[in-house]
């Protein structure tokens, strides 16, 4: 008797990384008040001092756009999605206080990039642009994981001629893609964890500025009250209820 077929090999996506994307729908006027605030902000520059590189405001002094009027709708959008990312990761409501660190704005002319990086001091990154039209062409958001836990032989999914054949479909890219771009689109937010090293590729449109504003959040335990528990070690109490050290 012949043995029965094998059933198909099937592969299950374990330890995802948690990249979020939504698609606001502000007003056109909102948005351009935006934009002309952002660019009122950068002034006279036209980049970082690193050549190349697009203007942050986070290292220029203009680093607390959350606090700003015309950024109020934006800040409600983040903390709205922000929390319903958390909710979806499976932190239970009133569990953690959230809090928001900075808000910087990014513009990038034509060439210019973003290198790689991540931010040490948040739990939670963000970003939302002001404009783009989901091509690519003004420069992607590049994502890189921490670890090919799928490569089996180090260094194959980099690429130069190895036996890996990458781009050539989703799923191939789902498990050993040496990075994962998101296209810039006019009104999309994107969260993923601030840990994750990530850049922005190079402007190719001549004939367009990429603008987007960056927000760092951070994750801490709720105000304790008096009759309240402790904090859960693993939390860092509110901000609340920290001393600063005295002055030596």
């Amino acid at each position: 008797m012949p043995p029965a077929p094998a059933s198909t090999l099937a592969l299950t996506p374990l330890f995802p990384l948690a990249l979020a994307q939504v698609q606001l729908r502000p007003d056109p006027w909102d948005t351009a008040v935006l934009m002309q605030e952002v660019l009122a902000l950068r002034g006279a520059a036209t980049g970082n001092p690193e050549p190349g590189c697009a203007w942050t405001g986070d290292i220029n002094g203009v680093w607390q756009l959350h606090r700003l009027e015309p950024f109020q709708w934006l800040r409600r959008q983040v903390e709205r999605q922000a929390w319903a990312y958390l909710e979806q990761l499976g932190f239970c409501q009133g569990s953690v206080a959230l809090h928001i660190q900075r808000s910087w704005p990014v513009v990038s002319e034509a060439g210019q990039v973003v290198g790689r990086h991540h931010h040490p001091n948040a739990h939670l990154s963000a970003v939302y642009y002001l404009n783009g039209d989901g091509s690519g062409r003004s420069g992607c958001l590049r994502l890189f994981p921490r670890h090919q836990v799928n490569e089996l032989v180090p260094g194959l999914a980099v690429g130069h001629g190895g036996p890996l054949e990458l781009g050539q479909n989703e799923e191939e890219q789902r498990w050993n893609a040496p990075w994962w771009d998101v296209a810039p689109r006019a009104g999309l937010l994107v969260l993923f964890p601030a840990s994750t090293d990530h850049a922005v590729t190079a402007n190719d449109d001549d004939d367009e500025l990429r603008l987007s504003v960056a927000f760092d959040l951070a994750l801490s335990a709720p105000p304790a009250g008096p009759q309240d528990p402790a904090p859960a070690e693993y939390l860092a109490p509110h901000p609340s209820q920290w001393s600063a050290a005295a002055a030596p």
